[in-house]
């Protein structure tokens, strides 16, 4: 998919800034929806299709947090980037645990933002096109497409980012999975509190797969991590 046929929803409350950020990305070729408050951005989200998510965390009656944890109940794939003066970590490390796949804090350069919204959808658009959908590791399985891993009648469905973390960890099994590969193949950059935010999922990780003892995902000391098929 071209960059113009990029489709953006954008919630912002601050009417100057959100003027001035839809008629800039219009420009550069984006569709861009922009609504006004939280509660506006997700019923524009359950009417229609978009390739990427746009949204302030200081919104009126529902905050960004809250509708980007509303967008992931319903929908998995499509990348989400916070876009708020909020800077302090909590903020950032809260966001990326919520599912989010970017953060930019304002102000902003306008032809930054564009590329970080290229990024998110090339990369949105490679994981998703990705030809092995099903792995068998251990006693498992794990449907990459329904993001399930299962064991007989056991089953545990995976958040996004686990399901992409454990893609990799299943192509890489019994081999190390360095943080900088899993971090830029699945973040686009080997950031530190995108490193925070993975570690949190790994932990997810560990106890889901604890359905199988045959499986363990290891840490490997300055290196990343390895998922192991135990003999």
């Amino acid at each position: 998919m071209e960059k113009q046929k990029i489709r953006v929803l954008f919630v912002e409350d601050d009417e100057n800034l959100g003027f001035v950020t839809k008629d800039n990305l219009e420009e550069l070729g984006y569709k861009v929806d922009w609504q006004k408050d939280g509660q506006a951005g997700i019923n524009r989200f359950m009417e229609s299709k978009f390739d990427i998510c746009v949204f302030d965390i200081m919104l009126p009656l529902k905050d960004g947090f809250t509708l980007a944890e509303e967008v992931r109940a319903k929908d998995k794939n499509t990348p989400i980037l916070f876009l708020s003066a909020k800077g302090a970590d909590q903020d950032k490390i809260k966001g990326f645990n919520l599912g989010a796949d970017d953060y930019v804090t304002k102000p902003f350069n306008i032809e930054l933002l564009s590329l970080r919204i290229q990024a998110l959808h090339k990369r949105n658009q490679s994981v998703l096109s990705s030809e092995q959908t099903i792995f068998k590791v251990g006693g498992v399985e794990f449907d990459f497409e329904s993001q399930i891993i299962s064991k007989g009648a056991i089953q545990e469905k995976l958040s996004n980012k686990e399901a992409e973390i454990f893609k990799l960890l299943c192509l890489h099994k019994n081999k190390v999975l360095s943080r900088k590969v899993a971090l830029t193949t699945i973040w686009g950059e080997n950031d530190y509190f995108k490193g925070r935010s993975m570690d949190v999922f790994i932990a997810r990780l560990r106890k889901v797969i604890k359905m199988d003892n045959q499986l363990e995902i290891t840490t490997v000391h300055g290196k990343g991590f390895q998922l192991n098929e135990k003999a």
